[in-house]
């Protein structure tokens, strides 16, 4: 009983938050200038998706979500790449010729490169890590990169979550992600 009261008072605050925050007058602004002032901290890390959720453990989430890029690696590749290890104990390279210390250098520096003159993908067999489009399968990817061997042809059940397309498809112009469900 108690269950079905807290869920009609979430709801019900959810409801009024939406009245309150409504206004049908378009020519009121309500945007603050910036403010930078004051003193502010990084609070997450994810660059790569899945990156921080698989490598990083529990233990160091809040260490790694504070530290700045230029020190991850230093401060993260062992580990990282005592969790491929013992993720994948026969790893040797990846489709892109890293060896384990080297890969995991790239993993444990999470930030998410954008390349301005080329393609922006993931990963589409030519290009890596130049960016994330939409589409990318980033988690296929990892996988692949993680599972894969220097072919991709190791492991093979463990290269792919078959998850081949998101639920709907994306549009063709801005704001690209495809409409809420």
């Amino acid at each position: 009983m108690k269950s079905i009261q807290y869920k009609r008072l979430f709801a019900s605050l959810i409801i009024a938050s939406f009245i309150v925050g409504c206004s049908d007058d378009d020519s009121v602004s309500y945007e603050q200038p910036l403010d930078f002032s004051g003193t502010y901290t990084q609070q997450d890390q994810m660059g790569r998706p899945a990156i921080n959720t698989v490598f990083v453990s529990s233990a160091n989430k809040d260490a790694f979500n504070t530290t700045t890029p230029s020190s991850m690696n230093a401060s993260f590749q062992s580990a990282f790449e005592n969790q491929l290890l013992a993720l994948n104990p026969n790893y040797t390279t990846n489709l892109l010729g890293l060896d384990a210390p080297s890969f995991t250098g790239v993993l444990a520096t999470d930030v998410l490169g954008v390349s301005t003159t080329g393609t922006t993908t993931f990963y589409d067999g030519n290009n890596v890590l130049t960016g994330r489009a939409l589409a990318d399968d980033v988690i296929d990817v990892e996988l692949i990169l993680i599972f894969g061997g220097p072919t991709n042809a190791d492991n093979v059940g463990l290269t792919s979550d078959h998850v081949d397309a998101n639920d709907k498809a994306f549009l063709s112009s801005f704001p690209y992600l495809a409409s809420p469900w």
